[in-house]
């Protein structure tokens, strides 16, 4: 299921929530950040009047085993993603698949879930404007490159700096996230791979038909973890 509205908040200041939430008459919601949730933001959520207000945490409950070692620093945007991934894989396959969730954003990472809704843990690396940041502020000579807009830099190499950066950075990102997937599917032949995130990449021929994108991951899953809430309140 699609989202069938968004209202976009920049920074800590929370004016419209209220209104967006009498509009749509919400009977609950969850929160979930990866950044702080102040006292003022609480009280901003609280005041649109939604009767029901779950704050996502380790301590919430999920309707996947989460196996990670250190489940309290596990980002929720992760996990909710990896609920999220999960599902949409049954509505795909009819089944419980392995899942690999691939995020490509500030950083990029990986999470995986196998056939059996165990969330088993993954891998973080830096993001794609990381590595262009990282090469210039970390040298004394190379520019402030970004990731070419429009299209991919051409060929496989570059002619100049400035695409030399490019390529280094762009193509080896999808050579990393190439080899990732097939690292996982050499143990898990039927893996579905979900791309969600900013970024976008070409990939090769053998790994791009295992490859959904979906950029509502996260809020779908937060929605299943509502509802598991909620059917766990009422089987009680």
């Amino acid at each position: 299921m699609q989202p069938t509205a968004f209202l976009r908040l920049e920074g800590h200041n929370l004016t419209g929530l209220k209104d967006f939430a009498s509009e749509w008459d919400f009977d609950a919601c969850i929160v979930s950040s990866t950044a702080i949730i102040t006292d003022e933001m609480k009280q901003q959520i609280a005041d649109t009047g939604i009767e029901h207000i779950y704050y996502f945490s380790s301590d919430t409950p999920i309707p996947i085993r989460n196996l990670y070692s250190t489940p309290k620093t596990l980002g929720p945007d992760r996990l909710a993603a990896a609920i999220g991934a999960y599902y949409e894989g049954y509505e795909l396959e009819g089944k419980h698949i392995p899942i690999l969730i691939i995020d490509a954003g500030s950083a990029i990472t990986y999470d995986f879930v196998n056939e059996a809704g165990e969330y088993l843990g993954g891998n973080i690396s830096p993001g794609v404007e990381m590595r262009f940041r990282a090469l210039h502020e970390f040298t004394a000579k190379l520019p402030l490159i970004h990731a070419p807009k429009g299209q991919a830099t051409e060929g496989f190499m570059g002619d100049s700096t400035e695409t030399a950066i490019q390529h280094g950075v762009m193509d080896g990102v999808r050579h990393e996230i190439e080899g990732f997937i097939c690292q996982f599917m050499s143990k898990y032949p039927n893996l579905c791979v979900f791309l969600t995130g900013g970024d976008k990449f070409d990939f090769e021929e053998q790994v791009k038909n295992r490859i959904f994108a979906d950029k509502f991951l996260v809020s779908k899953g937060l929605n299943i973890i509502l509802q598991h809430i909620y059917q766990r309140k009422y089987d009680k």
